[in-house]
């Protein structure tokens, strides 16, 4: 859920212009494939830099993701609308407590190297997602199966985990209850198969092109790593049909200026915006803007002064001001955040989750400074302790730390440390709840809202505030095991105001995609979980 956040960090990074090293020589040379362009589709992007992983467990961050998404598929697929579709399993049926699921998988189901996608490859793949030695950040993804907890935590066995092969094209998977979000969950490439009889022979397989094999619109035919990906559509795809690109051509240029000048000269078909250029760019109409399943916040260390005291976290949230943020300080565009679950989530009538839950923290000056009276009242302060603010060594997360900093002065009188700490370090030392204000950031691994709320449950490892609530965590269990979809999101939407009662965090703004696109490109899906489709994607 959260392992990946400093890789989706990144991107976000990106966004606001950061040059980090210069892109090689091989990914400025001129694009392959230009003289056949009229014959052949080849599509170029950028990744940014050399994945994590093709391993599916272990590619848990957004440098892996996109590609991934795009050499293999899961038993559903995420749609045009960012709904689950039928995707390698062509239909399931459902027992009629919601807890055991019956995936039926396409006869036409092929691996890349011809071989029978099967029940087997998924049984085998889930148990690794779930299986200690494997160590993937996805794993706790994997807890909803019946078993996999205990497995994962090693006090299980794998033949206890609810996996089973009925057939050669029939999967079966019991969950500990009833999960509204199963589907879009398993679309995850977390879940994505392994063909166990590769994986068995080469345990590696994922590491080189001409070892891998996938199940997806595109296989991998060539990677220089650290330089460069190709993927070739993939005429096994069970709906090789749909699939209109020859070819995609992936870049890793991780500076966004040379990004940009690639884009203008033709060799990139998109290209982030560049910070210095964003204005102009937005101005004359050139950027594409979409909506991101996440956002940039603040937590509060609970257990320090002066946050021990809930009136005092109040007030420093109301002095903030969200809509300065994104208009002066981001100016991508963003949305300010007046609540933890971002824009884009429907519930059981239809309506939008963020729209409906409405505002629960909003900037009003005069309250909060009336909130900060009453906490150093109450713990008998006459002077407020100390505030360090802690952000991740990076020049837009300075801007923003600059920005309370300043909000904080002026709005509450109130005069706060600023401390950069290099990212490797600020990860391990927040969860262990050493700093007292700290920045954060989070995207959705699945499509529901309960995703972004179950951090906050008391003993989670993402918490990292060190704030705890009975009830928060009662309405956080009832959700997950609640079959009645009008019940479950009454649940999520009363667990989010208590969520902010506690305010033990305070969020700035939700994440968006921001790019330019070459215009004769279309049909690229960018779901707002922090992948991109090209099962649909064109170019003239």
């Amino acid at each position: 859920m959260k392992k990946k956040i400093f890789g989706v960090l990144s991107t976000a990074v990106l966004m606001f212009g950061l040059a980090a090293c210069t892109a090689n020589d091989d990914a400025n040379s001129e694009p392959k494939g230009d003289k056949d362009s009229k014959t052949e589709k080849v599509l170029y992007l950028n990744n940014g830099q050399e994945p994590t992983s093709f391993d599916p467990p272990i590619g848990f961050d957004s440098v892996s993701w996109s590609a991934l998404n795009n050499l293999m598929e899961g038993l559903t697929r995420l749609g045009k609308n960012n709904d689950p579709e039928a995707a390698t399993a062509e239909k399931w049926d459902v027992s009629e407590d919601g807890k055991t699921y019956t995936f039926h998988i396409r006869k036409d189901a092929k691996w890349s190297n011809g071989d029978d996608v099967t029940a087997g490859d998924f049984v085998f793949a889930w148990k690794r997602l779930l299986d200690p030695n494997t160590g993937s950040p996805a794993s706790f993804l994997g807890y909803f199966i019946e078993g996999g907890e205990a497995f994962n935590n090693g006090e299980g066995s794998a033949d206890a985990v609810g996996v089973k092969a009925l057939d050669d094209k029939t999967f079966e998977v019991k969950l500990t209850s009833p999960q509204a979000y199963f589907l879009n969950v398993i679309a995850n490439p977390a879940f994505f198969p392994i063909d166990e009889k590769v994986a068995k022979d080469n345990p590696k397989w994922f590491a080189e092109a001409d070892s891998f094999v996938g199940n997806g619109p595109f296989k991998l035919t060539k990677w220089d790593h650290d330089s460069r990906i190709v993927m070739e559509k993939n005429d096994k795809y069970w709906d090789a049909d749909t699939v209109k690109l020859d070819k995609v051509d992936w870049a890793m240029i991780d500076d966004t200026n040379t990004e940009y000048q690639m884009f203008k000269t033709g060799k990139l078909d998109t290209s982030d915006v560049p910070a210095d250029l964003s204005e102009q760019l937005f101005k004359d109409g050139s950027v594409k803007v979409e909506d991101q399943a996440g956002l940039y916040f603040y937590r509060f260390n609970v257990n320090m002064e002066p946050f021990n005291n809930e009136k005092v976290r109040k007030a420093f949230a109301m002095a903030i001001d969200q809509k300065k943020i994104v208009d002066y300080v981001t100016k991508n565009q963003e949305k300010p955040a007046y609540g933890f679950v971002s824009y884009g989530f429907n519930d059981a009538n239809g309506k939008d989750f963020r729209e409906t839950n409405g505002d629960l923290v909003k900037t009003d000056v005069d309250k909060a400074k009336e909130l900060l009276a009453e906490g150093m009242k109450e713990e008998g302060w006459d002077k407020l302790p100390d505030v360090t603010l802690t952000y991740s060594t990076s020049d837009s997360h300075k801007k923003i730390a600059e920005a309370l900093q300043g909000m904080l002065k002026e709005n509450l009188g109130v005069d706060i440390k600023l401390q950069n700490v290099e990212s490797s370090v600020f990860a391990s030392d927040q969860k262990a709840l050493k700093y007292q204000f700290s920045r954060s950031s989070f995207l959705a691994d699945y499509g529901d809202p309960v995703n972004f709320l179950e951090s906050f449950i008391t003993g989670s490892s993402m918490n990292r505030t060190g704030w705890s609530n009975p009830e928060f965590d009662s309405l956080i269990k009832a959700a997950k095991n609640e079959k009645d979809e009008n019940k479950r999101f009454e649940d999520l939407y009363q667990a989010e105001k208590v969520l902010f009662e506690g305010m033990p965090i305070v969020p700035l703004y939700f994440y968006n995609q921001v790019y330019l696109q070459n215009d004769k490109v279309s049909g690229i899906v960018r779901h707002p979980v922090g992948y991109i489709e090209l099962k649909w994607a064109d170019k003239k």
